[in-house]
């Protein structure tokens, strides 16, 4: 039996991520206090049904004070004949409060936006380090979201390690939380080609332009030998994922089309490898 336990920030998409696992045919739970997950797996494992042979539970602060059991029902379930993965989501407050004005709902924990949020991100801290796989959703499109718990889904438990390679704008401030950042500024803009202003860094047109000047292949190619001999050292590490941040101006064109190509060639190697585009498309959420 696996288990999935979605946890996280208030308005980081946790519903939406919960979504997206029954789709992928998980049995899905929301809301459910700490202490009632190791007695569900029981009941489940007993039960024998392909019914629950994957489940997905949102356990998050809504519970109130019951949330303070967390540790105890995560150890316990630790002790049973269950494959475990804690995923935490999360966003920047400036996210959350957008999120939540859009929604006209109140924050869960009775309290306004901004101390909610503060006293989240307090109590949450240890629960976040101590998580399998954890995504920002700052600034994702929920299209963009759906692909990374897919790579989640699909992560690589024989090496235990996931590789996300992100695109972005620097105008929308640096990627948070990556372990690695190249600044393709440098490069010729497709945003000065009255023709390609318009496209994003996936049309053909776009990556046509981009990558047809030597640079740009004499950038790929020093940049991925670079991260070959750095990725088995991470590995090592026993760290579980590498975030390398791809920027340029905007995060529409250029950064975009080297993210998708250093993926694309990374992924030949390292099967858990994904792409995501923090500034390329942007929507406002329906999901907290």
């Amino acid at each position: 039996m696996e288990i999935i336990i979605i946890t996280g920030m208030s308005g980081s998409g946790k519903s939406y991520a919960l979504d997206v696992f029954e789709d992928l045919g998980y049995y899905a739970m929301d809301n459910l206090a700490p202490a009632l997950l190791p007695k569900f797996c029981n009941i489940a494992l007993d039960a024998k049904s392909k019914n629950f042979e994957k489940v997905a539970a949102v356990v998050d602060m809504r519970s109130g004070e019951l949330f303070n059991d967390f540790y105890s029902a995560y150890e316990e379930l630790k002790g049973m004949n269950l494959k475990i993965r804690l995923l935490f989501l999360y966003a920047d407050m400036e996210t959350i409060i957008a999120r939540y004005k859009e929604l006209r709902r109140p924050h869960p924990m009775n309290r306004s936006i901004v101390d909610g949020y503060n006293f989240e991100e307090a109590t949450l801290s240890k629960i976040k380090e101590s998580a399998d796989f954890v995504i920002d959703t700052t600034g994702l499109s929920t299209k963009n979201l759906r692909k990374q718990l897919m790579a989640f889904v699909s992560y690589d438990e024989k090496d235990n390690f996931a590789i996300e390679v992100t695109s972005f704008g620097f105008k929308s401030g640096i990627l948070k939380d990556a372990d690695l950042v190249f600044d393709v500024r440098f490069l010729p803009n497709p945003f000065y080609i009255k023709e390609l202003k318009d496209l994003n860094g996936n049309t053909e047109e776009v990556k046509s332009f981009v990558m047809k000047w030597d640079v740009t292949r004499e950038f790929i190619d020093k940049t991925v030998d670079l991260l070959k001999f750095l990725i088995p050292n991470y590995m090592a590490e026993q760290k579980r994922v590498l975030t390398i941040g791809i920027g340029c101006t905007g995060g529409f064109h250029r950064s975009v089309a080297i993210a998708e190509e250093i993926g694309r060639i990374l992924k030949e190697e390292y099967k858990s490898t994904y792409v995501t585009h923090r500034d390329m498309e942007k929507n406002l959420w329906k999901k907290r």
